[in-house]
This record gives C-alpha cells, sequence and structure tokens, in this order.
C-alpha cells in the first residue's frame, strides 16, 4: 500500500494500481453510468502528453530523461496498454478534470517505472506530465481528434451501404410496384426507383460527415484554462500543435481564436446534428424495409429479407425484421444523445463548458454504435434482399392506381367516376373504362402499360 496526499487529505492506494489520489477521488465521487471513459478519448489524451513532454524536454522545461519516459509510457498507453487502469466513470464534474487526472497519474507511475523501477519517483504527474496543459485544452482537443478517428471510419461504411443500395437499385429497375403516399396507393413506381432515393439519401450523410471534420481540426491546444495561452510560451504553442498533428495523423490546425474554441462547443452540436440525420435516414429506411416486407402472406410482401432468426416463442414459422428493428433502436438512440449534447453544449459558462464529459459520452458512443449499426444493416439485410416480382405486379393490377395515367385523356372528372365504380365493384380500372366505352382495350393497353408509367431514368449517382 503506498498514501498519497492532495488538498483534501490523505488516501491510501493499492500498490499495483497506477493511478493516485485524484483519481480515487473520483472513483469515490462519480459512480453513475458504470462505463469508462472511450478508449479512443483515452488514446487522443496520451498522444498530446507524449507530444507534450517532447516539446518541454526540447525547450528545456523537463529533463531530456524525464521527457522520454513520459513519451514511452504515453506511447504504451496510445497502443491499447494499461487500460484497466483508466478507471473513472465516463460522466463526471470538473470538465473532464478526473480523465485528465486519471491519465497523468498513470503515466507519471509507469515513466518513474520505466525510469526508477518504481511507481513513485522523480516523475510528478503535473508538474511534469501536465506541464504547459490544462484538462480545458487537452480535453477539447482529444475530444475532436478522437472524433475525426471514429468518423472516418463511419463515412467510410455508408459508402459501402450507398454502393449496395445502388445495387439493388439495378437489380430492381425492372420490378413496376405501387407507389403510395401517406400510406395510400398513388402512382407506379419501379422498386429500383425507390432504392435509388435511399441510396442518394445515405450518399449525403456520407459527404456531410466526410466534411464536417475539416471543422474538428481546429484545436485549442496551448491555450490551458482559458484559450489566452497564459503559462505556454509560443514555442511551445507551436511546438505541440505540430508534434500531435504528427502523431494523430490529422491535418489538425492551432485554432485563431483559442478563448472561443475553449468556451463553446456547437462543434460538436454540429457533428451530433450530422449523426442524428444519418439516424433519420437510416430509421426511415428500416421503416419501409419492415413495411415492404409486411406478410409474409397477410402484409404487402413486396420484399423478402434474409432470414436472421426464429420470431417467436410461442408461433412456429414466424420470422421478424430484426435487423431493420434493431437499427430503428440505434436511430432512437443517436436522437436521444443529440439532445442530451445539445443541452450540455448551450449550458457552457463564460470561459469553459463544464459538461464535455456528457458531449464526449455520447458523441463518441453514437459515431461507433452508428457504425456498427450500419454494417449490420447493409451485410445481414440489404444485400439480401429479394423482390417478390409477381406480388408487386399482380398489387398494381389490383390497385386504382393506374387511373391516374387516364386524366389527360378523359379529364380529371371522368377519371374520378372510373376510380369510384372501380372500387365499389371490386373491378379494374380497365374493365370499367371499357363497360363505360370511354377507351378501347387496345387503348387502354397502350396508355396503361406499367412500363409508360415510371420514368426509365436510373436516380442514384454511383461513388467514384
Amino acid at each position: 500500500m503506498r498514501i498519497e496526499k492532495d488538498l483534501l487529505g490523505e488516501v491510501t492506494l493499492p500498490d499495483e494500481v497506477y493511478y493516485g489520489i485524484h483519481t480515487a477521488r473520483a472513483l469515490e465521487n462519480f459512480q453513475l453510468t458504470g462505463q469508462k471513459v472511450h478508449p479512443r478519448l483515452i488514446e487522443a489524451i496520451a498522444l498530446i502528453k507524449k507530444a507534450a513532454a517532447e516539446v518541454n524536454g526540447e525547450l528545456g522545461y523537463v529533463s531530456s530523461d524525464i521527457a522520454q519516459a513520459i513519451g514511452v509510457a504515453a506511447g504504451e498507453v496510445a497502443e491499447g496498454q494499461w487500460q484497466e487502469q483508466f478507471v473513472v466513470d465516463a460522466l463526471q464534474g470538473g470538465a473532464g478534470t478526473s480523465t485528465n487526472m486519471n491519465v497523468n497519474e498513470v503515466l507519471a507511475a509507469r515513466a518513474n517505472e520505466i525510469l526508477v523501477g518504481s511507481k513513485q519517483g522523480p516523475i510528478h504527474s503535473l508538474d511534469h506530465v501536465n506541464r504547459h496543459q490544462s484538462t480545458n485544452d487537452v480535453y477539447p482537443t482529444a475530444l475532436r481528434i478522437a472524433a475525426v478517428w471514429l468518423l472516418q471510419p463511419l463515412s467510410e461504411v455508408c459508402a459501402q451501404l450507398q454502393e449496395s443500395l445502388q445495387a439493388k437499385e439495378e437489380e430492381f429497375a425492372g420490378v413496376i410496384k405501387v407507389g403510395r403516399t401517406e400510406m395510400q396507393d398513388a402512382l407506379p413506381i419501379t422498386l429500383g426507383q425507390e432504392f435509388s432515393a435511399y441510396a442518394q439519401a445515405i450518399a449525403r450523410d456520407r459527404w456531410r460527415l466526410y466534411k464536417v471534420e475539416e471543422r474538428l481540426r481546429q484545436t485549442n491546444l496551448g491555450g490551458t484554462a482559458v484559450g489566452t495561452g497564459l503559462n505556454a510560451e509560443k514555442k511551445y504553442i507551436f511546438g505541440v500543435n505540430e508534434r500531435i498533428r504528427r502523431y494523430a495523423n490529422i491535418g489538425l490546425a492551432r485554432a485563431e481564436n483559442m478563448i472561443d474554441v475553449t468556451q463553446n462547443a456547437d462543434v460538436f452540436v454540429e457533428v451530433s446534428g450530422l449523426l442524428k440525420a444519418l439516424a433519420v435516414n437510416l430509421s426511415k429506411l428500416a421503416n419501409d424495409i419492415r413495411l415492404m416486407s409486411s406478410g409474409p402472406r397477410a402484409g404487402l410482401a413486396e420484399i423478402s429479407l434474409p432470414i436472421r432468426q426464429a420470431g417467436s416463442s410461442i408461433m412456429p414459422g414466424k420470422v421478424n425484421p430484426v435487423i431493420p428493428e434493431a437499427i430503428n433502436q440505434v436511430a432512437f438512440q443517436v436522437m436521444a444523445a443529440d439532445l442530451a449534447v445539445t443541452l450540455a453544449a448551450q449550458s457552457g459558462q463564460l470561459e469553459l463548458n463544464a459538461f464535455m464529459p456528457l458531449i464526449a459520452y455520447h458523441l463518441l458512443n453514437s459515431i461507433e454504435v452508428l457504425t456498427k449499426g450500419v454494417i449490420m444493416f447493409d451485410h445481414y439485410c440489404i444485400k439480401g434482399i429479394q423482390a417478390n416480382v409477381e406480388r408487386c405486379s399482380q398489387l398494381v393490377k389490383d390497385s386504382l392506381i393506374e387511373v391516374t395515367a387516364l386524366v389527360p385523356y378523359i379529364g380529371y372528372e371522368q377519371a374520378t367516376k372510373i376510380a369510384k365504380l372501380s372500387y365499389l365493384n371490386n373491378r379494374t380500372i380497365r374493365q370499367i373504362a371499357v363497360e363505360l366505352n370511354i377507351m378501347t382495350e387496345e387503348r387502354l393497353e397502350e396508355v396503361l402499360n406499367p412500363r409508360a408509367l415510371t420514368h426509365p431514368g436510373v436516380v442514384g449517382k454511383k461513388l467514384k
């Protein structure tokens, strides 16, 4: 056991743990979600500590051996080691101070171990590991880095989903079906055209998420507590930003107004809003697919989904659309998280937002669950969708949607009469039109040819 002191007194810690008294206080105070800080956020903070130690060593603010030991320890953490030592709850008071302290203490203990063979030694968590830093510039910078890291694969899997939807667009190009507005029969459309619209919506999401990275790349690293750069000289500020750009492998840039970046979190609201937009499109797509696949005999049954698992513990043979249902739930979660991010961002006061941990918790989790959800949706559902061509054709024949095509030839009032008689007598549009001597069968066949009723063009744009 070892004893550590702070302004509140003493705490006894087990010898095997690398964290210190500040982390122990946070463990006691914040027993909230049971979920730890996202590992990519820890990785980003570790790289910032590595960059800061090296620049501080080069400028003579810490000795070269201490800088090197901190750098090695930070490199280990960035590679995923010592994850069990990052124990504070994801939700915490103090704008992320507990997370920053946790990283500082673990790195100091590990660096001491590297330097002198013991967790306790000359390297101090604040005087050395945290030199020229504050939580207020480290935490938001790390969040920006982690968000970019996670957004890149999300954009890529959206591109893959877009391609799968475009493949279905081509596959179903010749499948004529009933188009519906307000859940009522409207006009003929091809199943391929419907999928082209889905593909286009996902394409917008992919592009928006790709472009929003630009706003995340403005950092306040070196701005210390309020963004004025107090306690950090210009050589350090420029040096640490250049170094973290290289280590994060992202085109980061020091913000022109670091006070703005320190106190305002609107960029995270922007990113969260785009995640919500993707969630909305995914949920709408999932809703449509569930509806079109309803049945198998008493619903629309225009498409069939891949069978993934048995659907009931009491009804034999029942199969449920579990993948679209799961996507709906992912979308609901992301939409709810967006509200939390919005509330947290607008609740900042004066020179700092104290609610950054809530923003980080929801933002990073939303990106991650969307990435996993899109992969699941693409592989386990979209790629395996099959069109029930005969069912689609029969629904077109039995519906009243052909009557709209007659309006240019016989007028709205006459077409309405045909539609009403067709519905009341359970007859087709063609049958009523012939019985009333409005058109010959040959002329009707020409006017009401299903392929003449849908636009032949393919709407979707291929990925380059």
